[in-house]
């Protein structure tokens, strides 16, 4: 992680901690799918996309032991969010929460689950084809050897920490087997959870065969990633600050970052997942604890002023959150 970013973060943090107490492998902490204009698609794609009627998980009127939402987060650059109590369900603030929008690599999350129910007792040899297919679109990589035998797990670590497309690549064609196959089940288990206006073109969120292709809403983004968080290994990966593999038979020595930069620096943060391109901006769903609040939330399109932009709006917003009041 960057210094600058890291302390901007920790900064927002420490306003209320006292009161409520696509790029290279070779940044690690500092992973996403890149995106820039020379990878944009030559077809003509929309510059805006479509508003979804209202989704039904969205639950704005305040109940008995609710919190009191008043007023709302102020310096957010983000172009769509959404921010909750996990407990409840409520929606604390919401901007363009049913509009739907590109996510970069949050798409990573649908893929990181299916592979979770997949289950994880595989050894999988990296194959040859994943040099091209970074080369080709200019990916984010963990610097996956052809080769050399790595475990499920591992390559979850690179998936969800380094925001690995190659790690990506090789998971989808190994679970679905096939890359076609593994986007239809990614598309199928949309459906199946209710996200209606969510669509997958990649495992890994690169901006092909558009810029447009792979889309969701912030609100059905919460859903997935709440679905995803119950899960203790999705959970206990998207928490650790780094993921190290000794060199040993079959493959060299890794080392991974995670590429939340709430992660170890904004007091609670537990995950979840960070993404950026040129048109879906900075991303980043996340969720915190403090104390007996728990908050989940993602921002959608904070701008290109560094990589971590997500951060430093999740971190107003969070901000913001944790000092409501509950109500009685």
């Amino acid at each position: 992680m960057r210094l600058s970013a890291r302390l901007t973060t920790a900064a927002l943090a420490l306003a209320v901690a006292g009161s409520a107490a696509g790029c290279g492998a070779a940044t690690p902490g500092i992973a996403y799918a890149r995106g820039d204009a020379a990878q944009s698609s030559p077809t003509a794609v929309p510059t805006a996309v479509a508003s979804a009627p209202p989704t039904a998980a969205l639950k704005t009127a305040p109940a008995r032991g609710d919190i009191v939402v008043a007023g709302a987060p102020r310096g957010v650059k983000a172009k769509a969010g959404v921010l909750a109590d996990a407990a409840t369900g409520q929606v604390l603030w919401d901007s363009g929460a049913t509009k739907t929008r590109p996510i970069a690599s949050l798409t990573k999350v649908m893929t990181a689950l299916l592979v979770i129910r997949g289950g994880l007792n595989r050894k999988i040899t990296i194959p040859k084809a994943v040099l091209g297919y970074v080369a080709k679109y200019h990916a984010n990589s963990a610097g996956l050897v052809p080769g050399q035998q790595l475990s499920a797990g591992d390559l979850l670590h690179a998936l969800l920490l380094a925001s690995a497309c190659d790690a990506a690549y090789v998971l989808a064609t190994t679970y679905g087997p096939g890359m076609g196959a593994f986007i239809a089940k990614m598309n199928a288990t949309a459906a199946k959870l209710g996200l209606t206006h969510t669509h997958f073109s990649s495992p890994d969120g690169l901006p092909y065969p558009s810029e447009f292709s792979t889309y969701s809403t912030p609100a059905e983004l919460l859903k997935l990633s709440e679905v995803a968080m119950q899960s203790p290994v999705f959970r206990s990966i998207v928490d650790e600050r780094f993921y190290s593999i000794p060199q040993g038979a079959g493959h060299g020595h890794y080392w991974w970052g995670n590429s939340n930069e709430l992660i170890g620096s904004y007091p609670g943060a537990v995950g979840i997942k960070t993404g950026y391109t040129v048109a879906a901006g900075h991303c980043l769903l996340f969720e915190v604890i403090r104390g007996r609040r728990t908050l989940i939330g993602v921002v959608l399109g904070s701008p290109p002023t560094g990589p971590g932009a997500g951060a430093q709006d999740a971190a107003k917003i969070l901000n913001w959150g944790f000092s409501l009041k509950k109500s009685g």
